[in-house]
């Protein structure tokens, strides 16, 4: 992986909303996912918010993150 390039991971998540709301309560500020490529990737709980339903987080996301390993953005692909 280049330095100079953003690094982009793919994850699926399944987060019932129970889940979630522990997080939250919990007052834990980062979730740690593997990506489909089998990368181990940290970010920060609170960007899923945008994402949740009555059932969760569910699906495919894709991570966008900088050269100095900030997250620059998160989509729902699927």
């Amino acid at each position: 992986m280049q330095h100079n390039m953003d690094s982009i991971f793919y994850i699926h998540l399944n987060i019932t909303s129970a889940e979630f709301e522990h997080y939250y309560a919990q007052n834990i500020n980062s979730v740690i996912a593997t990506s489909l490529d089998g990368q181990r990737v940290q970010f920060p709980a609170n960007i899923l918010r945008p994402f949740v339903t009555t059932a969760g987080i569910q699906g495919k996301f894709k991570l966008v993150i900088d050269k100095n390993k900030k997250l620059k953005s998160v989509s729902r692909v699927s």
